[in-house]
């Protein structure tokens, strides 16, 4: 009984040090969901329909004002 009840705290001990980093996971998980779908409704796509993957364009333009042209 008292085996039972050692690996019984290890194992309480084990799931509170993990709680808050599993609910965190899952918390961002559902971010992720909910910013997928808003972007899939600003495309047209109907939710939760995977859309391919579009790189990011930028146009850099150069700061023509530089420290080091004076």
């Amino acid at each position: 009984m008292n085996t039972f009840l050692n690996y019984l705290a290890v194992v309480v001990l084990f799931a509170l040090v993990l709680l808050p980093s599993v609910l965190g996971l899952a918390r961002e998980r559902r971010i992720d969901r909910e910013l997928r779908d808003a972007a899939s409704r600003r495309e047209g796509l109907p939710p939760g329909t995977p859309g391919a993957a579009r790189p990011v364009t930028v146009t850099r333009r150069p700061y023509l004002r530089s420290w080091a042209r004076v």
